[in-house]
Order: C-alpha cells, then sequence, then structure tokens
C-alpha cells in the first residue's frame, strides 16, 4: 500500500467527485497517498470535499466540450463517477478520445457499455483504454464470468447472479433503477442483446447456504460478459424474497404507467440524499455466483466480496493505478480482459470458491 504522495497520480481526474461514490473513490485515493484531480460542474461541493483532502480541484460541466479539454488538460485518466452515465458517458468518452486521455467509470449500464464497445477501433486508433464498469458493476462479475469460462472452455451458456446482504443504494444508483422501472429485462441471445418481459425470468440459486429465489435483471454483464467469455447466452440474476419476485412479475403490467414523466418525476423526488453509512458497509457483503454450461456439463463458482460501494472505490483506484503504471490496453476492455480472471483476488475480503465439476 502506497502512503506517500506518487506525483503520477497527480495525473488522474476523478469526474463526479461530489457525489456518494465519487467522494469514496477520493477517500480511497487518498488512503493510498494519492492527490488526483477532483472535479465536477458545482464548486461550492467540490471545494469543502478539495480542501478536507487537501486535492486539487477543476469546475467543469459535460455540455460545453471546449471546457472539457480544459478540464482535460495534462491528465493521463478519468474516473468518470458522475451518473446516470446513459446521459453522461459519451461527451466524457469523446474528450478523452480527443485529448487521448484514459476512459474509466462505474457504470453498470448495458447501453454504456455497448456504446463503448462500439467505439473500440476508435479507441486503439487514439491509444486509449475505454473501460466502463470499474466498480461492483461489473469487476467481480466478469472476473467470476471469466474464471469459470476458463474452467468450462466452448460453454454456451452463461447465468451470473448476486446476493448482496446489507447496504443500500446510493442517490445516483436510485435514480438509475428508477428510470429503468418500466424497462423490459436484457439478456444475450447466440450473441446478441434481446429484450425479455420484466419479471418472466427467474430461478433458484444456491449462493452457498441454500437456495435463494433470483429474478433476472439487467445487469451489465450482460453486454460485457460476451467481449470477456465469448459466450453467446448470458443471463444476469439478483436474489430477493420469493414475494418480490412474484410482485416483480405483477409489476411488468404496470410498466406503461411506471414510464410515465409524471411518474417518474414523483418518484425521482422521493429519492433520499448519500447512500449506505461507514458503518452499514462496514457489516455488508455481497455473495456472487457463476455457471458456464455446456450441454449437461457445467461449471459453477462463487465469490464472496465487500460491500458494493467500498468495493467500487477500491477497484476504480486500483485500476487507475495500474493504467498510470502502463498496464493499460488501448481499446474498449473490460475488467478481466485487461487484468484477468484472478484481478478480484487482490482486495481485502475477497475469497472464491468452485464446486466439483
Amino acid at each position: 500500500m502506497k502512503t506517500e504522495t506518487d506525483s503520477r497520480f497527480a495525473r488522474c481526474l476523478v469526474y463526479g467527485a461530489s457525489g456518494y461514490t465519487g467522494q469514496l473513490i477520493a477517500e480511497r485515493a487518498a488512503e493510498r497517498g494519492w492527490r488526483p484531480i477532483l472535479a465536477g460542474r458545482s464548486e461550492a461541493k467540490l471545494r469543502p470535499i478539495a480542501e478536507r483532502l487537501g486535492m486539487p480541484m477543476r469546475v467543469f460541466g459535460l455540455d460545453d466540450p471546449g471546457a472539457l479539454d480544459r478540464g482535460l488538460a495534462d491528465v493521463d485518466v478519468v474516473i468518470h463517477a458522475a451518473g446516470p452515465f446513459s446521459r453522461t458517458s459519451r461527451p466524457m468518452v469523446d474528450a478523452c478520445l480527443r485529448a487521448r486521455v484514459h476512459y474509466l467509470d462505474i457504470t453498470g449500464e448495458i447501453a454504456v457499455f455497448e456504446a463503448c464497445a462500439a467505439r473500440d477501433r476508435e479507441a486503439q486508433d487514439a491509444g486509449v483504454m475505454l473501460m466502463p464498469g470499474t466498480g461492483f458493476d461489473v469487476v467481480p462479475s466478469d472476473c467470476l464470468a471469466k474464471h469459470v469460462a476458463q474452467r468450462m472452455p466452448d460453454a454456451t451458456h452463461l447465468a451470473l447472479a448476486f446476493h448482496s446482504v446489507g447496504g443500500g443504494p446510493s442517490h445516483g444508483t436510485a435514480a438509475t433503477m428508477v428510470e429503468g422501472l418500466h424497462l423490459p429485462n436484457l439478456v444475450r441471445r447466440d450473441g446478441k442483446i434481446v429484450e425479455v418481459p420484466s419479471g418472466r425470468l427467474s430461478r433458484d440459486i444456491d449462493f452457498g447456504r441454500g437456495s435463494r429465489a433470483a429474478l433476472g435483471i439487467p445487469w451489465g454483464d450482460v453486454a460485457t460478459a460476451w467481449y470477456s467469455t465469448s459466450i453467446p447466452s448470458i443471463e444476469v440474476y439478483m436474489a430477493m424474497p420469493r414475494a418480490a419476485v412474484w410482485g416483480a412479475k405483477a409489476l411488468r403490467f404496470a410498466a406503461p404507467v411506471l414510464g410515465a414523466p409524471w411518474v417518474q418525476r414523483a418518484l425521482q423526488s422521493r429519492i433520499g440524499a448519500g447512500g449506505p453509512s461507514p458503518e452499514a458497509r462496514a457489516r455488508s457483503y455481497s455473495v456472487l455466483w457463476a455457471e458456464a454450461r455446456r450441454g449437461d456439463q457445467r461449471a459453477v463458482s462463487r465469490l464472496r466480496v465487500p460491500e458494493g460501494y467500498t468495493l467500487t472505490a477500491w477497484a476504480s483506484v486500483a485500476i487507475a493505478e495500474r493504467v498510470l503504471d502502463g498496464a493499460s490496453q488501448p481499446g474498449f476492455r473490460t475488467p478481466s480482459m485487461a487484468f484477468g480472471a484472478d484481478f478480484i483476488l487482490g482486495f481485502d475480503g475477497v475469497t472464491r470458491t468452485d464446486e466439483a465439476a
């Protein structure tokens, strides 16, 4: 662990540093002896954080390309933490490609992963690595997907799932969840992303302590695991009480209402600020499950990791550190593509187990 200031990391910029997750990333950087540039559109929100952590700051929005270009001057890597990324990713990626700055973000949005993947050649030509999903979405699941794929080469189906114990969403995560309430589930079939009615996919999954109900969700690995493993059919599930699974099945009939602008405004107005407390994060964790299947043969592995926001801060800083150490690979990359399936094992509190084939 680095405990003294390293000048290389002065060329890292954390955008959205005044948000809940952005602050966690900045605090993790400070623990590592970094002084990255903290950035965002509100000086009033940024200044107290920058002064508390002793870090420089830059104020600029994402709607002015000229201001973005000036904001990225003398920067080698951006950790983009200002969502919803469906609206904020494109202008930041554009600016990073213009400035030849490596791009990292903490999204879990499938559309953002696919948009970045579509710019692979453009990024390679610019010598820039595009790596969306450097947090809980999708570092642990991506590494676990790569691991089970290596255990079962030529698998045709991949199922991933997670069970989170404790914690809760930040304001930004909750806002993204509300935006997606009326949207269908997404899965990959024969290499293509297709829609499935929300609530239709469910199954029982053993996360290591008996079977639990789990509901299919449009998690980021529907996009990323295809690039990491080449497995053509992919589904992702989240554990929840069985009653909630049945409720989700019924909720799909209300999708047109949930998508109405006035309903969206009302739901967004009820979202609280902040996220889980340090004490809540310390006692929370997640268990991930992965199954690679070919015919009747299957490989199953599990991964236990720290609470999601904590892991997001740790992983984003660790990936930025690797990039600044020269480990970047130009083009679109997932965490396991760039750093291997065992990258996740380098964090405290992470354990991986395999079921016998």
